[in-house]
């Protein structure tokens, strides 16, 4: 396996998503990913990830595919636009079109269905949220 780099003090360590056809999802995540400037950083027969995110074929300790909620950062609402698009031109299922959302006042967001069909979405909090700090958001 590639060296990960570790990041100690965050809550979540890594999500793992299960594929079930590792070729299409990994198309899918390799355009999504570089439509929001970032990319697949290791991989390996049975594997990829790209920061926190690990996805895998399913084997002794994970089965079946799994079916979760995952929100990446974007950098601006072009990079959510951006998104959008090449989830839907790499074989994604469009949730939700790129759009304000009611959640707080500059949330913009869009929703996709990755091929495994997990909902995937790309977010942007507004040029006030741009900073490390932290927001307080009601659901």
């Amino acid at each position: 396996m590639d060296t990960m780099q570790l990041h100690r003090g965050r809550l979540i360590d890594h999500v793992h998503l299960i594929a079930r056809d590792l070729a299409a999802t990994k198309r899918f995540y390799a355009a999504v990913l570089a439509a929001l400037g970032r990319k697949i950083e290791g991989e390996g027969e049975h594997y990829f990830w790209s920061d926190e995110l690990f996805v895998s074929t399913a084997d002794e300790h994970t089965r079946g595919a799994t079916r979760v909620h995952l929100a990446f950062q974007a950098a601006d609402r072009e990079a959510v636009q951006r998104f959008h698009e090449a989830a839907l031109a790499a074989g994604g299922t469009d949730n939700g079109a790129p759009g304000l959302r009611p959640y707080h006042a500059d949330y913009y967001a869009a929703f996709v269905i990755d091929p495994d069909g997990n909902n995937i979405e790309a977010v942007y909090h507004g040029p006030s949220q741009r900073s490390a700090d932290s927001v307080r958001i009601a659901f």
